[in-house]
């Protein structure tokens, strides 16, 4: 397994180019596989998990669902309030920031950015909450494209561009899962349901997300500063995908539930 590690690292970064090497050595980001395993094991329990659950009866989970989103919305925050207090402090130019000139600040924001990496394996338990309770229908493929590809875009993501612009989408997105965890984590309640009035907000503000990032990723084109410009190009084209398939899913759950989104729109992201 050494052996072909090392060479698929060659592989890898004959294509990609040098490492930052101030992940060196960190859990998960040394080898390509493991990243890549997690992913085909979250599609393998998609595919398997309804077929599983088909004669069964469906698993309530209360508790669990309670604890989990309460846990996200905490580590969400914590990923916001660090980035956001870190890059204000340190200074980081908004239109473009590169990944070698802040110090102590892109120390800051690697640390933060690998839990932010490591959150989205963790954030594979709200398609297997989904299978258990089967509620299949809100397994679609906008909500398991983007779960299964995040995981694998931020492996390369920590590797090469680690710090500098990379911040700033995981920083909305952080905020937005705040929203969005908090929600799911209090409506598990039932007595408390009736009370969480952002439920509408969430929707909108995924799609603010993407339209932000991608345009503060254009504005680094616009006005470069060092950053890798193939990262700037990759990010704009995938923050383009994500937009275009959640307001087509948007616009079809809106035609349909005029009264209000369905919760597998907001598991989107």
């Amino acid at each position: 397994m050494e052996a072909f590690n090392h060479k698929l690292n060659t592989y890898i970064d004959s294509w990609m180019g040098p490492r930052d090497e101030r992940v060196q050595g960190w859990l998960l980001l040394d080898n390509y596989p493991p990243t890549f395993a997690l992913t085909l094991m979250y599609l393998l329990i998609v595919w398997l998990g309804p077929k599983y659950m088909r004669h069964r009866q469906p698993v309530s989970c209360q508790g669990l669902l309670v604890l989990y989103n309460l846990a996200l919305t905490l580590l969400s925050f914590y990923m916001f309030y660090e980035m956001v207090s870190a890059v204000w402090q340190g200074g980081y130019n908004f239109y473009c920031q590169d990944t070698h000139s802040a110090g102590e600040t892109d120390t800051k924001i690697i640390n933060v950015l690998w839990w932010y990496y490591f959150s989205k394996v963790i954030e594979f338990m709200d398609t297997f909450f989904f299978i258990l309770r089967k509620n299949n229908h809100q397994i679609t493929f906008l909500h398991i494209y983007h779960h299964a590809s995040m995981l694998n875009i931020w492996w390369f993501v920590m590797n090469w561009v680690p710090c500098g612009h990379s911040y700033f989408g995981a920083s909305l997105n952080s905020f937005i899962h705040v929203l969005m965890y908090s929600y799911y984590g209090l409506s598990a309640v039932p007595a408390i349901r009736p009370y969480l009035w952002w439920k509408r907000y969430i929707t909108q503000g995924q799609l603010i997300q993407f339209f932000l990032t991608m345009s503060q990723t254009i504005c680094a084109v616009i006005w470069p500063c060092g950053f890798p410009r193939s990262w700037l190009f990759f990010q704009i084209f995938y923050m383009a995908s994500l937009i275009a398939l959640f307001s087509n899913f948007y616009i079809q759950v809106s035609k349909y539930h005029p009264n209000g989104l369905t919760s597998s729109l907001l598991r989107a992201d």
